[in-house]
């Protein structure tokens, strides 16, 4: 990651322990790259409650709850998913926030209804209504598309402090 994502991501840290916040993370195509850059911050425990990469179906519903008859409905790439994603995490950790990632990184796994480079987003707070973002990146490369998931997802995270 880039040093500005480093820096954007301690200040993010610095602003969850100001408010006594957790955050956990709920991730598909990024693969776990939310949490390792949290984590590459010294003192990130302090906020990082937990992060579940469910790479799978199955760790989507095994792991933090996400319904398979919803996977089956609307596909794994799909605003339900990412909400039930940020919203399992949720409520299967100790954190006050939670954001849940899925996507199609590619190159391949892109449909005409599905390309490469679509990525949904659910941002989940206690207490509050669960948030979406989509985002159609285009096909980037894999690494591009995941790190703009990545940025995407600090500025959700950066939207619920406010």
């Amino acid at each position: 990651m880039t040093p500005e994502m480093k820096n954007r991501a301690a200040a993010l840290l610095d602003a969850y322990k100001a408010k006594g916040l957790k955050i956990a993370t709920a991730e598909s195509c990024t693969g776990g790259l939310v949490a390792a850059l949290l984590t590459e911050i010294s003192g990130s425990s302090a906020v990082v409650e937990r992060g579940f990469v469910t790479y799978s179906n199955e760790a989507k519903t095994e792991l933090i709850g996400v319904p398979a008859d919803l996977i089956a409905a609307h596909g794994a790439v799909s605003e339900s998913v990412a909400r039930a994603m940020a919203e399992g995490a949720l409520s299967q950790s100790l954190a006050d926030v939670t954001v849940g990632i899925t996507g199609v990184a590619g190159p391949t796994g892109g449909t005409a209804t599905k390309p490469v480079g679509l990525v949904h987003f659910g941002l989940a707070r206690k207490g509050a209504a669960t948030v979406h973002l989509e985002r159609r990146y285009g096909d980037l490369g894999r690494e591009t598309i995941r790190r703009r998931a990545v940025e995407d997802a600090l500025s959700l995270l950066e939207q619920a402090l406010r």
